[in-house]
């Protein structure tokens, strides 16, 4: 009876070791998959999504581009996320990520990407001006009545007579007065020849 207990015994030893070095690997493996550091680069910004770390230790993360400081060196906690705006830049630069995990330098990230350059819009045309258009017609309208002239039409010369004028034979008005005026200056006569007589026969 007693060697049966102790290989059973035995046999609990080895099982609980084996399941003491199953349970520490675990563990061990955990926190390698729990740490999820996940960034992007565009043209333009850079994208953080840190999480999963752990938040009993000290983390930092630390960005620069081409160089310099883009995201000073900042502790943060289990999580960690933020969008940083990239410089203008007319070439291809490069963007440093640096993640220390308080934990262990195994979890920790040193990587590099390169932001390209940002394509410029195709520029548009510019407007077309519209043609301009004629001034309006600042000057009074004509308020002159209608001209009733006839037209300055010269008219044809009377063609010259082709005889001489015939002669009046004819009376006019002024043929009284003068018929009267002579009979007036007979009568007078006569009379002067009648007085004239007289004086003779008288003196002789």
């Amino acid at each position: 009876m007693i060697a049966p207990t102790r290989a059973w015994k035995r046999s609990g030893a080895l099982i609980a070791g084996a399941a003491l070095g199953l349970v520490g690997v675990g563990v061990s493996a955990t926190p390698a998959s729990a740490h999820t550091p996940v960034w992007t680069v565009t043209c333009s910004e850079v994208t953080i999504d840190l999480k999963a770390y752990s938040a009993r230790v000290t983390n930092t993360v630390t960005v620069t581009a081409d160089g310099k400081d883009l995201l000073p060196t900042q502790e943060f906690g289990r999580e960690f996320s933020k969008t940083l705006q990239l410089p203008e830049h007319k070439a291809e630069i490069e963007v440093r990520l640096v993640v220390k995990a308080g934990d262990g330098d195994r979890f920790s990230r040193d990587e590099t990407k390169t932001a390209p350059v940002c394509e410029s819009p195709e520029p548009s045309e510019p407007p077309q001006e519209p043609e301009p258009s004629e001034p309006p017609n600042t000057e009074p309208p004509n308020t002159e009545p209608p001209s009733t002239e006839p037209p300055n039409s010269e008219a044809p010369p009377a063609p010259a007579p082709s005889t001489p004028p015939l002669a009046e034979t004819g009376g006019s008005s002024a043929t009284p007065l003068i018929a009267g005026a002579a009979a007036a200056a007979v009568a007078a006569g006569a009379g002067i020849l009648v007085v004239t007589r007289r004086r003779r026969a008288a003196r002789g």
